[in-house]
Parts: C-alpha cells; sequence; structure tokens
C-alpha cells in the first residue's frame, strides 16, 4: 500500500496524450479488486473557468447560457484531465480502453459562480469487486477560492473494469419490476453531438467521435457521451442550488438515434430508447 501524498499542479494537463498512454498501456494491466491503486491526491488551485468553452458546454447540453453558475456537471469536465492523469498511469490497474463509467452521485453545496477562481482536488477511493470485474471509485472536489476554502461541490464516479471473475452470472435473479416514469419529451440525436461535446469538453475517445473509430471498438455507430447523457437530462429537469444528483450509465446512446427523456415529480428521471433504459437517475435537495 502507497503511502497518501498530494500532488500540485501548475495546469491542467491536455487529455489527448493521456488518453494514447492509456490506451498504450491497457493491455499490459491485470485487474482485480484487491490489487494496489494510485494514492497520490491531484492538486490544482486557482482554477479559472474559459467562458467561451462553458458557452460550448451549456449549448451542446441544453443548459441556459449566459447565467451567472455553472451548470451542476461542468466541474465534473474541470476535474476529468486529472481523473484521466490518475487512470492512464502505469500505478492505476485498471486498462483504460473499455473503462465503462458506471454511475455518477453529485453534490452541490451552493451556487458556483463562473467568474471565481477554484481549486480540484482528484484521488481513487479505492476499488471492489463487481459481478462482471472490477470498479474503481474516483471523487473530485471543488473548493471556493484559489487556495481551496470551503468544499463547494464534489462528486464520486465508478468505472467498471470488466473481466472474468469467481461470481457466476449465469441464472442470475431477474432485475426487479421498475416503475415506468411517464414520458416527457422525445429528442432526435444528431450525429456530431459526440463531436460538439468533446470540442467542448475535451473528452474526444474515439468511441464518441465517428462510426467508423466506434468501430473498432466493437460498437456499430458512435455513442454518446454518458456524461452528456445526465447532463441533458439534468437540463431539462432543472436542479436546486444546493442539489444531490445520483445517476447510473445503464446502456449506451447510439448516435445519430431517438431516445425519450421521462421525470416525475419525487426527482426522478429516465432517458429511454424502446424499452432500453440508458441513464437512471435521481435529483434532490442537498444541505447547504
Amino acid at each position: 500500500m502507497g503511502a497518501v501524498s498530494a500532488v500540485v499542479l501548475t495546469g491542467s494537463p491536455a487529455l489527448a496524450p493521456l488518453l494514447a498512454r492509456g490506451a498504450l498501456r491497457s493491455p499490459f494491466k491485470r485487474p482485480r479488486p484487491d490489487a494496489d491503486y494510485p494514492r497520490a491526491r491531484l492538486v490544482l488551485p486557482g482554477v479559472r473557468v474559459d467562458q467561451d468553452r462553458l458557452a460550448a458546454y451549456e449549448r451542446v447540453c441544453g443548459f441556459a447560457t449566459g447565467d451567472d453558475g455553472l451548470p451542476v456537471t461542468y466541474p465534473h469536465v474541470l476535474g476529468f484531465p486529472l481523473a484521466m492523469r490518475l487512470m492512464s498511469g502505469r500505478d492505476f490497474p485498471l486498462p483504460l480502453l473499455g473503462l465503462v463509467h458506471t454511475s455518477i452521485e453529485i453534490t452541490r453545496r451552493t451556487a458556483l459562480p463562473a467568474d471565481r477562481e477554484y481549486q480540484l482536488t482528484v484521488y481513487v477511493a479505492g476499488l471492489s469487486p463487481h459481478r462482471r470485474g472490477t470498479e474503481a471509485t474516483v471523487v473530485t472536489e471543488l473548493r471556493d477560492g484559489a487556495g481551496g476554502g470551503d468544499l463547494v461541490w464534489e462528486s464520486t464516479s465508478t468505472y467498471l473494469a470488466r473481466h472474468r471473475t469467481g461470481t457466476a452470472t449465469q441464472g442470475e435473479a431477474p432485475p426487479p419490476l421498475r416503475e415506468v416514469l411517464p414520458p416527457v419529451a422525445e429528442w432526435r440525436l444528431a450525429g456530431d453531438v459526440g463531436r460538439r461535446y468533446g470540442a467542448a469538453s475535451g473528452d474526444r475517445n474515439p468511441i464518441h467521435l465517428h462510426p467508423l473509430t466506434a468501430r473498432l471498438f466493437g460498437f456499430p455507430r458512435a455513442i454518446a457521451h454518458g456524461m452528456w447523457t445526465v447532463a441533458r437530462c439534468l437540463a431539462a429537469h432543472g436542479t436546486p442550488r444546493a442539489a444531490l444528483v445520483r445517476a447510473e450509465f445503464r446502456a449506451p446512446v447510439l448516435l445519430p438515434g431517438t431516445v425519450v427523456y421521462a421525470a416525475d415529480g419525487d426527482g426522478r428521471f429516465e432517458l429511454r430508447g424502446g424499452e432500453k433504459v440508458h441513464v437512471a437517475g435521481g435529483v434532490y435537495p442537498a444541505a447547504g
């Protein structure tokens, strides 16, 4: 087990080299839930939001542009390069290629002005067994002020590496019957959604960009970013100033395509395609 340490960065790392590095190292990774993992906490002080990129993000996700506050999902975009630096490293035991974002929980404690300075911290909280492989938990924290004041936003994401396990998957009990949420809107998604979101977020994973590059990884055509799907739902749903958001990514959304956004009065929402649920989540008030 390694010692916990803080690594203070002088700037946000570029995503493209990290994705390439992680892809090259993936064949040599042997994932297992009892493996060691990086203990470093990456800290990026003095974070300022690029207003043009923020506006592009708001447009592609459907958030109102020109608001003073950051969308509830935007700090994830700010922290994603730090998470990729950790997950593409030699000491991260799960292969980056094929790693699936399975869930996210976000707590926003207060409004996040877009013109303030913040401090980001990202770390791997641990590994755990999953019936289909090994899951890593990655935490992102946003603190007020360049030097790190109050914790104003945090998220916990799980990422699954599929591999053989000792847990049998045959003969599993069927999932419990779920209540079907009432449909609210039907969205026709253009084929360039992945490219537009990639330009705004910096996440240019090839599975999201073009049919040809997606086929190299086993998809019939490009798929939408999971974080775009939840952001699009939250833009339609709305969130209180202090909010708790939970979302599970259950099935990829093929582009182009048509999906149904559904929600109820208790904060729950879904993104569906026919009988398939792509995203299921909820929005709840949180303590400020």
